[in-house]
């Protein structure tokens, strides 16, 4: 028996990086799994990929940050697996810019897909969390919104919202058996990190005292450690693997 048997799981940004290796490993470990992504052949991909190994799945197209397309998606995924028992909000983008050149735009839509999503995702798999009297919510941060970053402060501040954000939700939610916790990974070796400019990630990790960017299997443990019954203890908790980027 895998350690979510029996569970059923939302992935947000699920198409690739670290949403793609959660979902995979969700699913081996005997969840059902949804896989929602904006990249809708991707989600299908992987969704696809995960079912290989003998799980119920579902690959849907989603913009995190839109309130009608996350309801959809959410009922959609709810209505092919069942309700769901965990939420990892993966989903996220990242630009750099320095802030007297950073438009209105470009930090409304760090806001909207980074910060935004996390609590539209984070309402709807609540009531049938309640009802059940368990449930997992799990919330991508970063290990800079405790150090901060040049040209990302639109980046910073939302994900340092998103520790506020689940250390207040914990607060809400643990009477009810539902753990909210975040993960605030370093530098990952993902798509999305691969599109930051060069020179910023060479800085980055010349920087860091492992000086190497982190991989995705070095973070999905400690996802599926908050998603199981193992992890029951650990609430409002801010899970720091990060190559000693950050030492709290």
């Amino acid at each position: 028996m895998g350690k979510l048997s029996g569970k059923t799981a939302i992935v947000t940004g699920g198409a690739s990086g670290m949403g793609r290796g959660v979902a995979l490993n969700f699913a081996e470990e005997g969840a059902s799994v949804a896989v929602l992504d904006r990249n809708e052949a991707g989600a299908k991909e992987v969704a696809e990929a995960a079912a290989a190994n003998g799980a119920k799945t579902i690959g849907l197209a989603c913009d995190v940050g839109d309130e009608a397309a996350v309801k959809s998606a959410f009922a959609a995924s709810a209505e092919a697996l069942g309700d769901i028992d965990i939420l990892v909000n993966n989903a996220g983008i990242d630009t750099v810019e320095l802030i007297e050149n950073m438009s209105t735009e470009m930090w409304d839509e760090m806001m909207r897909v980074n910060l935004k999503s996390v609590f539209l995702c984070s309402r709807e798999v609540i009531p049938a969390m309640k009802r059940k009297g368990w449930g997992r919510i799990i919330n991508f941060s970063s290990q800079l919104a405790h150090k901060g970053a040049p040209q990302m402060v639109h980046y910073c501040a939302a994900k340092a919202a998103v520790m506020g954000f689940s250390r207040s939700l914990a607060y809400e939610l643990v009477e009810h058996g539902i753990t909210v916790n975040s993960i605030n990974p370093g530098p990952i070796d993902t798509p999305l990190y691969m599109s930051i400019p060069e020179d910023w990630r060479r800085d980055k990790e010349a920087s860091m005292p492992i000086k190497r960017p982190g991989r995705v299997e070095e973070v999905v443990p400690t996802v599926l450690l908050l998603a199981s019954d193992e992890g029951s203890f650990y609430v409002g908790a801010s899970m720091n693997m990060n190559g000693g980027d950050v030492m709290v």
